[in-house]
C-alpha cells in the first residue's frame, strides 16, 4: 500500500474540534478536507493545488482573507 493511500479517507475529513468553515480553492494537491466534483470525491485524493471544487476546514472568518479563497466552489 502507498503512503498516498494510508492517508486518503473514504469520506470527509472530520469536523475540527474548532469552530471551522469550508473554504474552497486553496488545498494544496492531497491535501483537501473533501470534494472536488470532476477530481475526487474524497479527503487527501486532490490531484491538482488549488482546485476550486476541493476544499479544507479553515477557521471561521479566515476564508474570506485568503487570496484565491472562496465559501463555495469555484468553476
Amino acid at each position: 500500500m502507498t503512503a498516498a493511500a494510508l492517508t486518503a479517507q473514504a469520506g470527509p475529513a472530520p469536523e475540527p474540534q474548532f469552530k471551522a468553515e469550508k473554504c474552497y480553492g486553496v488545498a494544496l494537491a492531497g491535501k483537501n478536507d473533501c470534494a472536488s466534483a470532476n477530481n475526487n470525491s474524497c479527503a487527501g485524493l486532490s490531484k491538482k493545488a488549488s482546485d476550486g471544487q476541493a476544499w479544507v476546514y479553515v477557521p471561521t472568518g479566515t476564508c474570506t482573507k485568503i487570496v484565491g479563497a472562496s465559501l463555495t466552489p469555484k468553476a
